[in-house]
């Protein structure tokens, strides 16, 4: 009777083991949730002296820090909210759209670009780039690298031999957002400083975009890898062009890729911290920086960074709960290849 009949069907004590574990991995992910929730219903005399973990039982529940959080930090949570909103949905959506189409281009055309070519562009941007720092105008800075770029590839164009192909830029693509923020923050913050857009939404859109880009255009690859072409052939027999294939045929059938792609994308701007830190200050203030305010000179106020913080991620749970069907259909993309 413990035998299973068949690998479909397994014995009742190997469900009994399953869903005992599956168990114990809901509590563990659950309970910092359920932590979270009760705390924002606590008096900051139940968080010291704690924990309590029951409300009615443990502690009386009180709407103390969401009367306060909503009320006397009411302007600063809607103004942060509205920041982290904007530029969440812009950055991600603007990911999504660079990301999805360079993604369909590796997968459906075959690039070669020269590595000759690409270190002499390369050399003439750091050219520029030196020329702008020593003081000249940029404008004949880059007439000089641009020419300087045009006359190296007329006459050395040649001999340039070793090309890259398209698994290439897809790797150096994703490395790109491997390599760790903190590395490049100060460069952006002078470029931003110079262009005048510190503490602007357009700032924190642009950065969150550039580092985001790389995670679409890796998953949406692979989900226009498992797409069959045939479809699209067929398409073109009939007389359909390239962007109409791409965008009433391709895209409809990776729905679930980009579903999927989207919420991720939105997850990591929505949550980002460090360019956040660097970039915005009063007026461009997002969540997290919020969050991390309640930890001021009078110690970490645990009640309200509570409030905020259920307030924060409230929309992404919801967003994610609405678009589970199609969350789930993309995420296991490349798990079964025919």
């Amino acid at each position: 009777m413990s035998r299973p009949r068949s690998p479909l069907a397994p014995s009742p004590w190997q469900v009994g083991l399953t869903y005992l574990a599956l168990g114990l991995a809901s509590v563990f992910v659950l309970f910092p949730l359920y932590w979270l929730i009760i705390t924002s219903f606590k008096l900051p005399v139940d968080v010291n002296s704690g924990p309590f973990y029951l409300p009615w039982v443990d502690f009386k529940p009180s709407l103390h820090a969401w009367e306060y959080v909503l009320g006397t930090l009411g302007p600063d949570v809607r103004r942060a909210y509205a920041n982290t909103a904007v530029v969440a949905l812009s950055s991600a959506l603007l990911a999504l759209f660079l990301g999805t189409s360079a993604a369909y281009a590796l997968t459906r055309f075959q690039y070669r670009p020269r590595v000759g070519a690409i270190v002499l562009f390369i050399a003439c941007l750091v050219l520029t780039v030196a020329l702008v720092a020593l003081g000249m105008p940029w404008l004949p800075a880059v007439g000089l690298g641009l020419a300087g770029l045009i006359l190296g590839l007329q006459t050395l164009g040649r001999r340039f031999k070793k090309h890259l192909g398209n698994d290439e830029i897809a790797l150096w693509l994703i490395s790109n957002r491997i390599l760790p923020p903190v590395v490049v923050v100060i460069p952006i913050y002078l470029l931003f400083q110079q262009l005048g857009l510190l503490d602007t939404r357009t700032a924190l859109i642009i950065s969150y975009t550039v580092i985001n880009v790389p995670i679409a255009v890796w998953l949406m690859r692979d989900y226009f890898q498992n797409i069959p072409h045939d479809i699209e052939e067929c398409a073109q027999i009939d007389g359909a062009s390239r962007y109409r294939i791409f965008w009433t045929i391709v895209l409809p059938l990776a729905a679930p890729g980009l579903v999927a792609t989207f919420l991720l994308l939105l997850v990591f701007a929505w949550n980002e911290y460090l360019l956040a830190l660097f970039l915005s200050k009063a007026n461009s203030q997002t969540m997290p920086l919020m969050v991390a305010a309640m930890s001021g000179t009078r110690g970490t106020e645990w009640w309200y960074m509570s409030v905020i913080i259920v307030l924060m991620i409230l929309p992404v749970v919801i967003l994610a709960l609405v678009l589970e069907r199609y969350i789930e259909r993309g995420l296991i993309v490349g798990a079964v290849k025919g």
